[in-house]
């Protein structure tokens, strides 16, 4: 409990006292998994959404490849990208491999299924006459979009806070195509299994309050704007 103890503080003490290498490790990982969450949104959401709206043929093998992508271990994910990326492989031309760039990719395909999942899922709970009401009063398809996701709200935003922390808090793929370079790839997942393998426990511990202070940070932000707006 001591070693927890001192270890707060002195994550404390580097991050309030500006040390250049933890805010370095601190905004390349808010970087990458900011960009990983924004490109999952923007694929995953209208995906969810259609999944839910929609009858389509092979809509039942997405789902189940959905659903699956949703519990996708870490490690195979970074192993096919690392694969893929390999200076010999199909795409090591274009030179992505042990870049901030891969461990982007790499945590895309990590979250992209969470929020296709959780928002298909959300989309099917509304109540299956709301639509049709909708429809019946004149609005539009874009009007009707935007209403069910206002209606959906609540567990839409879940959905960007299981995403977000899913990908901040991995480690096997980030290991596995960033190379945990250091001022290059290094986030503080990586960061910690370095410290922790070289004995050095007191600042993996360090950069694992940083971690949780910045998942609790950015999830706090997400639940306020989840849980605000008048009460019923």
């Amino acid at each position: 409990m001591e070693l927890i103890w001192q270890g707060a503080v002195k994550a404390a003490e580097l991050v309030f006292g500006f040390d250049a290498e933890v805010w370095s490790i601190t905004w390349r990982s808010l970087q990458v998994s900011g960009y990983a969450t924004l490109i999952s949104l923007l694929i995953g959401i209208p995906l969810g959404i259609a999944l839910a709206l929609q009858r389509f043929p092979g809509r039942g093998a997405t789902v189940a490849v959905i659903n699956t992508g949703m519990g996708l271990p870490p490690v195979v994910v970074g192993l096919f990208v690392s694969i893929f990326l390999w200076r010999s492989g199909p795409l090591g031309f274009m030179e992505l491999i042990y870049t901030p760039t891969a461990l982007v990719v790499a945590q895309v395909i990590i979250a992209f299924p969470i929020f296709a999942g959780l928002t298909m899922a959300s989309f099917q709970a509304l109540n299956p006459n709301l639509a049709l009401q909708l429809l019946g009063i004149g609005a539009s398809k874009t009007q009707l979009l935007w209403l069910l996701c206002k209606e959906a709200k609540l567990p839409l935003l879940a959905a960007v806070m299981a995403g977000f922390g899913g990908v901040i808090s991995e480690v096997g793929a980030s290991m596995m195509v960033g190379g945990n370079i250091a001022h290059e790839t290094r986030v503080l997942t990586t960061a910690i299994v370095l410290e922790t393998g070289r004995g050095e426990f007191g600042n993996a511990i360090v950069l694992g309050f940083v971690l949780l202070a910045l998942a609790f940070m950015v999830n706090g932000v997400l639940t306020w704007a989840q849980q605000r707006g008048p009460k019923r």
